[in-house]
């Protein structure tokens, strides 16, 4: 029998810890040992051959082990364990848990028995195994990190079979044996080992042998995912440290892990806790926490501060009861800078506070609650922190506390007030969460009156009732007790020689044994009712307390809003989405100024859809309309749920300017085209619309035609399918009581056919035929322009009527002429009263048939409509004047645009054409040129929209497109104001001779639209506009009409892109308008010139200086759009390097302009440089001025701006220097 080994178990390790692989093995086999330096001939077979005996030996009694061949030929084995496969390792370690665990079993019963000779056997035989299962377990988790690279490779040939092997290895895995492994440790721990190892280093020795592989276990992060493999490590690791005195170690450990492994910092805290609750042991956690407190990390390492970071939140999430009692040596963390420690911290109070706050109230006492007043204290301190991960870390923690149910209310009020100025921070990062916990705070406020709705209106108004009650029930002033503050003070002297008054002092009340029983029943019954009153005024005192302090609320959110308004424009879109989910949750709790952001909204409609973000933004919009206004209340019928669409819908349309109508257009048809909008919704719409009865308000009526226009965008045969509705209620006798209604009617028409580029999607994707000219919708659109009314309202309907007829018509231009040739005879010839403004008045007018088909219906109505009426009056003839020209200006702008659209529609016929006809016929197409070019110089201009006819159109399919140009801008520059036969041409002079003699026809509405017609006609003809430019432009300077000035304004713009060679040497009087004392002119004059320079219709000298100055406008509109424009104009090739010097130039000259506000503006333009280059080149421009320098303020503008560049030039620095200190000495 082999001789036994003699085991030295310190020696061992410390040769274990310098090389395993120099471990003498002097009795392993020597089969084995030949092949030690020839891998490859470590066969499976060679190594079974010797390792099975060893198997079956260990296997009958575990003390075999210790023979010196059995031992030797396992240490060889694991010394050489990267040469041999998994599956010998695997067995290895079978064989050691196996003998481990019939070891412990046997060394049990002998403790049990009590076995005194033994122990000293037992000792040595479970070192030595405990030694072998370390260097196995090390060995496999080596081998199973390694072998995985290697796994995968394929191969051909020779080494094929020997890969086959390694990639088989490659497919093991070996954590069912590593969680057998544990299991056995945890076993051996349960020995009482301390009457095994007699002294605590042997003791500590063993230990360490079994949890150092454990450790080594922790690093392999993909295991550590699995949480029954972490239970299965937590329990030996714990019941070590918990009757094995592994405290110290385990300390350690715990300690380098946490700082070196992201994917232990939670688990390990996980381990802690597990400490803590099963095995009642916290003095690990508390020495963890205390070591980590006093650890130093280099400012160069993020990842340890970043790792202790994620263990304390996660050991105060699970253990605050443990954390709390190191807060003291915590807290300095919160001086750290590493800003995650301070994060954490952070997060840590949050984590306290809350398990403070749920302990049940006997157990909180006043320390306790001192204690959560600090820690919301240095939550507050951090909205403060210099970084903003900090201030948005509070944000969030205070998220979490809004859930708590006692909340304190005073800081809950504070930290609402912090998070509103919060959202001026800097970082975008800090505004979204603000918004997010201001979002919260509404969320879970604490006044559960009026429902939980926040409306101020009716908090205010209950406030004031509740302070009338309790002045009711208080006693009058005069009657109230005065405390010894309030009593007057009298000076001493005065009452030395007093004399005594001689009525007799007051008399003392009774004693309840002098009064009768009616006395006494009457004290009784005032003492009751002041008691009661006392208890009424205590509960109305506590409800004025909640009224203040929700009036307070209140305020914050209203005007945290307000800043969250600007927020929808800010560039960063999850900031946007935020706030739109802000104003969702606002509104909903009916926060006044919620409706103004609800609208500010809708221009994100228009957010380019080309990224996730942008789609994102448009999503997030649909959906907050969707839930606020398209989403009723659960408990209602079909019937209540569709009108209560109905009537959000239509309520969303008072109140809107222009531009919230387009976006609202743009939105409702998007959530058409996405099938949100239901049938009966629609079909609720058109009942309100057509309603006839008075139930039905003018303004329902008009947002029901309003919204149903805006959902034709999407599908037009929402109105083709109730024509006969707008003609008899919108063109008709309620449209001509109610002209905004009837304005928008025309507009809905107007979506039958769809806009010129556009298409409409779904059922109606082919073009709506154009209408002939005696269809009943045109004649009830040009009859709307022959009402007779003195109301602004007049124009609206007329320009949308002649639009409608532009769109719908087959031959618009006849139809405009009838409309105007009836406008002049009523104008110029002479009658006794106006027109009336009934229908009946209409009839001769117009085709029997067409008045049938539109009054077809209308049997149902009262008979006494028509008495309803009111009396027909005389027109002012200076306003009929008026509408008059409206209409001239109007159809002239209108019938260029119609000849634009028959070109567009010339050229997709010939391009179709020309598609289908076969290659040798294009040869013969120049031979129809000549005819077709002569016949077209013939056409007179009141037939020029033949053109549009499909049949005229095919005859000219010879005609080059430039020909069929050449000859439709020869109509616009002759034939439209200067032809024989045309209607426009009569008005052109009288025009001029209005607007030349203000004084005769001094009527400011005559003078608003002659001006305007003017404009107008000026667009369609080169010659006419060179004729009358200098008359519009001293309107432009002269008019005190700010309308007036807009307009033309407007109309400059439009003439710069028609006839640039005429306006480019006038721009300047464009450029004047910046300065114009209204603020509506300003905003008009700067986005026409932003929409002139960004398109290149003019070119840019030295006026963008005047642009600039807009960037200090007291109107914030303008500041605005000026700074856009600068943004826009920067992504063109070089523009505002280009033109710096100029506008610096300008803006230093100007006096009147302040050195603060020119600073400010030339640091806005100066971020724009942003090539090196360029800066270089200003920078030289800008220092040749500083010698020529006039004056002070000068030198100053000019040193100012070279310090914005990012120059590196030592001799303009020293030029700078030397300047400045002249000017000093100065």
């Amino acid at each position: 029998m082999d001789d036994c080994i003699v085991f030295d178990v310190n020696k061992t390790l410390t040769e274990y810890a310098v090389d395993p692989s120099q471990i003498a093995t002097p009795e392993a086999p020597s089969a084995l040992v030949d092949c030690e330096g020839d891998p490859d001939s470590l066969t499976p077979a060679l190594i079974n051959s010797e390792l099975n005996p060893v198997v079956d030996a260990v296997a009958e009694s575990p003390d075999a082990i210790t023979r010196s061949s059995n031992f030797d030929t396992i240490q060889f084995l694991l010394k050489n364990s990267a040469q041999i496969p998994l599956a010998t390792l695997s067995k290895i370690l079978d064989l050691v848990v196996s003998a481990l665990s019939a070891e412990v079993d046997i060394a049990h019963a002998d403790l049990e028995a009590d076995e005194q000779d033994t122990i000293q056997h037992h000792k040595q035989l479970l070192e030595v195994l405990a030694f072998l299962l370390r260097w196995a377990l090390e060995a496999i988790e080596t081998a199973s990190l390694q072998r995985p690279a290697i796994a995968p490779v394929k191969g051909r040939g020779k080494g094929a079979k020997a890969k086959a092997g390694t990639a088989r290895d490659g497919d093991w895995d070996a954590t069912a044996q590593l969680q057998v492994a544990l299991s056995v440790i945890v076993k051996t721990f349960k020995l009482r080992l301390a009457r095994i190892f007699v002294t605590s280093t042997e003791q500590n020795t063993f230990i360490s042998m079994l949890t150092d592989p454990i450790y080594t276990l922790l690093d392999n992060e993909v295991r550590m995912k699995e949480k029954i493999f972490r239970m299965n490590c937590w329990r030996p690791l714990n019941i070590a440290v918990k009757h094995h005195g592994h405290g110290s170690a385990a300390q350690t450990h715990v300690v380098q892990k946490v700082c070196y492994y992201e994917h232990l910092a939670e688990p390990m805290a996980e381990c802690l806790q597990i400490l803590d609750n099963e095995y009642d042991h916290r003095q690990l956690t508390e020495s963890v926490l205390e070591e980590l407190s006093k650890k130093q990390f280099d400012s160069n390492d993020p990842k340890g501060p970043k790792f202790v970071s994620n263990f304390l939140a996660r050991i105060s999430a699970l253990l605050p009861h443990v954390v709390i009692k190191q807060m003291t040596l915590l807290q300095s963390f919160l001086e750290s800078e590493s800003y995650t420690l301070r994060c954490a911290l952070i997060e840590v109070v949050g984590y306290l506070i809350e398990d403070l706050s749920k302990k049940p109230e006997d157990e909180r006492s006043e320390t306790r609650k001192a204690q959560i007043l600090d820690f919301y204290y240095v939550l507050e301190r951090r909205f403060l922190d210099l970084n903003p991960y900090c201030r948005s870390k509070v944000m969030q923690v205070y998220v979490k506390l809004c859930d708590l149910e006692n909340f304190p209310s005073k800081k809950r009020m504070f930290a609402a007030a912090l998070a509103a100025e919060s959202l001026e921070d800097k970082s975008s990062n800090v505004r979204r969460n603000a918004i997010s916990l201001l979002e919260k705070l509404v969320r879970t406020h604490p006044y559960p009156y009026f429902k939980g709705m926040l409306k101020r209106e009716e908090w205010t108004e209950q406030l004031e009732l509740c302070e009338a009650q309790i002045n009711e029930l208080k006693p009058p002033a005069e009657l109230q007790e005065r405390t010894a503050s309030d009593e007057p003070t009298v000076d001493q002297s005065l009452l030395e020689d007093a004399t005594q008054a001689d009525h007799a002092s007051p008399e003392k009340p009774k004693h309840p044994s002098e009064m009768s029983e009616a006395e006494q029943a009457a004290a009784i019954q005032k003492q009751q009712e002041d008691i009661q009153n006392a208890t009424k005024v205590k509960m109305l005192e506590n409800f004025k307390k909640v009224y203040r302090d929700g009036l307070k609320f209140i305020g914050i959110i209203e005007d945290s809003a307000e800043v969250v308004k600007t927020l929808l424009s800010s560039k960063n879109k999850s900031e946007v989405q935020q706030a739109m989910e802000f104003f969702k949750i606002i509104h909903t709790y009916r926060i006044s100024n919620a409706v103004s952001g609800i609208k500010r909204m809708l221009r994100l409609i228009w957010t380019k859809g080309n990224s996730d973000e942008g789609k994102g933004v448009q999503e997030r919009l649909i959906t907050c309309y969707e839930t606020l206004f398209f989403t009723p209340p659960p408990d209602r019928t079909q019937e209540e749920a569709t009108s209560f669409v109905v009537l959000n819908m239509i309520s969303l349309t008072y109140g809107t300017t222009p531009a919230e109508l387009t976006s609202l257009e743009q939105l409702l048809s998007t959530m058409m085209k996405k099938g949100i909008v239901a049938q009966r919704v629609i079909q609720k719409l058109w009942q309100v619309y057509g309603y006839q009865k008075k139930a039905t308000s003018k303004t329902q009526r008009r947002g029901a035609i309003m919204v149903l226009g805006m959902l034709a965008l999407a599908d037009p045969n929402i109105i083709v399918q109730e024509m006969e509705t707008c003609l008899r209620i919108g063109l008709g006798e309620l449209g001509r009581r109610d002209l905004a209604m009837a304005r928008y009617t025309c507009i809905a028409l107007r979506r039958i056919s769809a806009p010129p580029g556009k298409q409409f999607t779904g059922a109606a994707l082919t073009q709506i035929a154009r209408l002939p000219n005696d269809h009943a919708i045109l004649v009830r659109l040009a009859a709307m322009c022959d009402i007779a009314s003195d109301s602004k309202e007049w124009f609206g309907v007329a320009e949308q009527a002649i639009s409608a007829i532009y769109v719908l018509a087959k031959h618009p231009d006849v139809l405009c002429s009838e409309i105007l040739r009836r406008k002049t005879k009523y104008v110029f010839s002479p009658h006794v009263q106006a027109r009336p403004t009934s229908s009946g008045s209409d009839v001769e007018m117009r085709s029997p048939d067409a008045e049938d088909l539109v009054h077809g219906d209308e049997g149902d109505q009262p008979e006494q409509q028509p008495e309803q009426l009111p009396p027909a009056k005389e027109q002012n003839s200076a306003l009929a004047l008026s509408q008059l020209l409206f209409i001239v200006g109007h159809v002239a702008i209108k019938q260029i645009v119609h000849l634009e659209l028959c070109e567009l529609e010339f050229k997709r016929r010939k391009a179709e054409k020309e598609k289908k006809a076969p290659p040798r016929e294009s040869s013969v197409m120049p031979a129809n040129t000549p005819p077709v070019k002569r016949g077209r110089k013939k056409t007179p201009a009141n037939d020029t929209t033949v053109a549009t006819e499909a049949d005229e159109l095919d005859l000219m399919a010879g005609t080059t497109e430039d020909d069929f140009t050449e000859a439709l801008a020869g109509i616009r520059e002759r034939e439209l104001l200067y032809g024989e036969h045309s209607l426009l041409t009569n008005f052109g002079a009288m025009v001029r001779d209005i607007c030349s003699n203000n004084t005769s026809y001094n009527n400011s509405t005559l003078q608003a639209q002659a001006a305007l017609c003017l404009a107008k006609l000026m667009c369609v003809s080169s010659d006419y506009c060179d004729a009358n430019l200098d008359l519009l432009l001293t309107i432009l300077a002269r008019s005190k009409d700010p309308v007036v000035r807009s307009n033309l304004v407007v109309a400059l713009g439009d003439m710069a892109v028609c006839f640039n060679h005429l306006i480019d040497d006038k721009i300047n009087y464009l450029y004047e308008r910046l300065k114009d004392r209204d603020p509506s002119v300003k905003r008009t004059c700067l986005m026409t010139l932003t929409f002139l320079i960004l398109a290149g219709q003019v070119k840019v000298k030295g006026q963008l200086a005047d642009m600039a100055k807009c960037i200090e406008d007291g109107d914030k509109k303008i500041a605005d759009m000026a700074r856009m424009f600068f943004t826009e104009l920067s992504t063109k090739d070089n523009a505002v390097y280009n033109q710096f010097v100029d506008m610096f130039s300008v803006l230093s000259a100007d006096r009147d302009l302040d050195e603060d506000a020119f600073r400010r503006i030339v640091k806005f333009i100066a971020g724009f440089i942003e090539k090196d280059k360029h800066a270089k080149q200003l920078s030289k421009k800008l220092a040749d001025r500083l010698p020529r320098a006039q004056n002070e303020r000068q030198w100053n503008d000019a040193a100012y701006a070279l310090g914005l560049l990012q120059h590196k030039d030592e001799e303009i620095a020293k030029v700078v220097a030397e300047g400045y200190k002249v000017i000093q000495t100065t």
